[in-house]
């Protein structure tokens, strides 16, 4: 790493005319330039909740649309009480990381049946809630209230280890604590809904992970980063990335006359909750096919027969990837049990629009649309 020759004579953190100045020309920043939204603009704690669970592993233009669906779904912290969790799920469908949805309608139960029908605004309140991490209490907390709590996502994380020239790697503990100790020294206190939402618009708009736009930074003239590296991106240093493992999956479409065999996955777990064409994991030395009858038989005790591959789908999680197979299969004999799976049901493909599957699923069932005809999927076979 390359310096220019020029470091700041002081830190900012040690100099109360620098700290006063830096807060003033970021929250002056901040209030000319910042983007509507609906979620922070209403001053509904609701919202402003919502959004910010949505935000934890979602980029707000991917996010936007979810939350006025959603919005228009369950317009109340009363309304998400006390709709199902396969409504909840179904509403959220696309959006990903299930775990989310599943926790905000447990929180929003324990909110309207046992506090009052409100959101919390303390910090010590709504972290104990589910789903609920430091980041988004400190976030709801500051944003719908008002009150003093710095937060620290990738967005603030990435403008703090520039502006202070912090080489770490900031998943380090250490490093975390000395970023949290930053936030509390800069935090503009009794302004710290907007000085928050400055930081983290900051990080989003400006000090961008590559190609900062450095020359136009509000607080440039405070940044180590800028006056000391060649290349301020260098900072947040990067942790190296580990290669996800990438799995083959086959799936069954499975019919029993005009009807689909679906099953629920386990409530706890990755995608819980969801619906989904039944099948497993191909282990080694079998064929997708052999895959597809064992998985049918360990999950829902059930005989089938595979017919042709239909279609094959990648997609990627957070951890790993996988191409997922979706044959035709016959229902040959056996009543399903809910061996593997938290329920199952016999569908006619009309209705599978009424479950919450996961994306790879979707997939296939777009496909099955485009292509009815020539599969003949639907109904025996002559």
């Amino acid at each position: 790493m390359v310096g220019r020759g020029r470091r700041l004579s002081r830190s900012l953190l040690d100099d109360q005319d620098a700290l006063s100045a830096f807060r003033a020309r970021l929250l002056a920043w901040y209030r000319q330039n910042k983007r509507q939204t609906s979620w922070r603009d209403s001053g509904n704690p609701y919202h402003v909740w919502v959004s910010e669970v949505m935000l934890q592993q979602t980029r707000v233009d991917q996010m936007a649309p979810y939350f006025e669906r959603f919005i228009r779904a369950f317009p109340t912290l009363q309304a998400l009480a006390t709709a199902s969790e396969d409504q909840v799920l179904k509403v959220w469908e696309g959006l990903g990381y299930y775990a989310r949805a599943r926790n905000m309608h447990k929180a929003a139960k324990r909110m309207a049946f046992e506090l009052g029908g409100r959101i919390p605004d303390t910090y010590q309140e709504l972290i104990e809630l589910p789903g609920i991490g430091q980041y988004t209490a400190a976030a709801v907390s500051s944003i719908a209230f008002d009150r003093d709590h710095p937060v620290l996502d990738g967005n603030v994380t990435r403008v703090l280890c520039r502006l202070l020239r912090i080489e770490d790697e900031p998943t380090r503990a250490h490093v975390k604590a000395q970023l949290i100790a930053a936030g509390e020294t800069l935090l503009a206190r009794g302004e710290a809904g907007d000085f928050n939402q400055a930081m983290m618009e900051l990080g989003s708009r400006v000090c961008t992970p590559q190609s900062p736009s450095c020359p136009t930074c509000p607080v440039g003239d405070w940044c180590r980063a800028k006056a000391e590296l060649d290349d301020p991106s260098f900072l947040p240093r990067k942790v190296p990335k580990k290669q996800k493992p990438h799995y083959q999956v086959a799936a069954g479409l499975i019919r029993k006359g005009d009807e689909l065999l679906i099953a629920q996955r386990p409530a706890e777990g990755m995608l819980g909750g969801l619906w989904e064409f039944p099948g497993g994991k191909q282990e080694p030395g079998e064929t997708l096919p052999e895959c597809l009858v064992r998985e049918i038989r360990e999950e829902l005790g059930i005989e089938i027969e595979v017919d042709e591959r239909l279609t094959s789908v990648d997609h990627a999680y957070s951890h790993f990837s996988i191409t997922l197979h979706a044959f035709a299969a016959r229902y040959v004999c056996g009543t399903p049990k809910t061996l593997g799976c938290a329920a199952w049901r016999w569908v006619v493909p009309e209705a599978l629009d009424d479950f919450a599957l996961p994306r790879a699923d979707r997939l296939i069932v777009e496909f099955m649309r485009e292509h009815a005809q020539q599969m003949e999927l639907f109904g025996e076979r002559n």
